[in-house]
């Protein structure tokens, strides 16, 4: 090794070599800033999911923090420790310069998919399913963070358990004034609230609105409003154009449920639950009263 290569390793020491550490056992699946991977951990000896940042994409993101003590995403992962919330066991860099993340590996669909194909297993368990997603989400703002891309793409079903499990904080910010200012629009467009669409201060209540999407979703494998496309032209619709009632899709669903889950969709944050918690003590009671 000449002069220069030991120099270059003295410095990059605490890279990993991803391709000597890591089999790949599936590739890669395409998320909002990274790829996705199952993987055999060879020094753990263990499958595990093993997600390495797009170099671009990470930079234009990280670009509308610049000045800010913003956290990586593998160090916000690394703190969240729930039943329905992904573990994630390590993150570093790769001896190329991008972030990675090592996670357990969730073996199930993700939740997209299971609504898509209208999937006989949601039957009976819809209820349940909201109720895990809001718990996973108000752990979240627990721990002073906003997920900012809520959507059952983010939710891996756990075809052992029959469970949720709230994975990718790619996008996830602290609760702090400063990451709450207006102009970061990121996020899924269908699940965008209108605050964010319109390049409004937000806070943690975009995750409600978000949130109530999803269970919208979930009940009725519809959508709120008419979906002609996929961009952000669609989110456009969130303020102008009220929501379909979710009882026209669903007239048996509880109305205790469907009310909590239209009350999420308003488009003024203010007139939401202010909280997770406040839709989880509404919800929780129409268990209590199917029990």
């Amino acid at each position: 090794m000449g002069f220069f290569e030991r120099l270059q390793a003295m410095f990059h020491s605490d890279r990993v070599d991803v391709r000597t550490r890591f089999e790949i056992l599936r590739e890669a699946v395409s998320g909002t800033m990274s790829k996705f991977y199952m993987a055999r951990d060879r020094k753990l000896e263990r499958v595990v999911g093993l997600k390495i940042a797009d170099r671009d994409k990470l930079a234009v993101f990280e670009a509308r923090f610049k000045g800010l003590k913003k956290p990586s995403e593998g160090e916000i992962a690394a703190g969240m420790h729930h039943p329905l919330v992904v573990e994630t066991y390590e993150h570093g860099t790769t001896h190329d310069g991008l972030p990675f993340i090592v996670m357990e590996y969730v073996r199930g669909p993700g939740l997209h998919q299971l609504l898509y194909n209208r999937d006989r297993c949601l039957e009976g368990q819809r209820l349940r399913l909201v109720r895990q997603m809001a718990e996973a989400v108000e752990y979240v703002h627990s721990r002073q963070f906003i997920h900012r891309d809520v959507c059952p793409r983010n939710f891996i079903y756990e075809a052992d358990t029959g469970n949720i499990k709230l994975i990718d904080f790619g996008l996830s910010v602290p609760m702090l004034p400063e990451f709450m200012q207006p102009g970061n629009r990121t996020g899924t467009p269908l699940y965008m609230a209108p605050e964010l669409v319109r390049r409004r201060a937000t806070d943690q209540r975009l995750d409600v609105f978000a949130m109530g999407v999803s269970a919208y979703q979930i009940c009725t494998y519809e959508l709120p409003w008419p979906v002609t496309d996929t961009t952000g032209q669609a989110a456009l619709a969130h303020d102008t154009q009220l929501p379909r009632d979710v009882l026209e899709y669903r007239p048996t669903l509880n109305r205790t449920l469907a009310k909590a889950i239209m009350r999420c969709l308003r488009p003024n944050p203010h007139e939401r639950p202010a909280t997770v918690g406040e839709f989880l003590r509404a919800i929780r009671a129409v268990e209590a009263d199917d029990e």
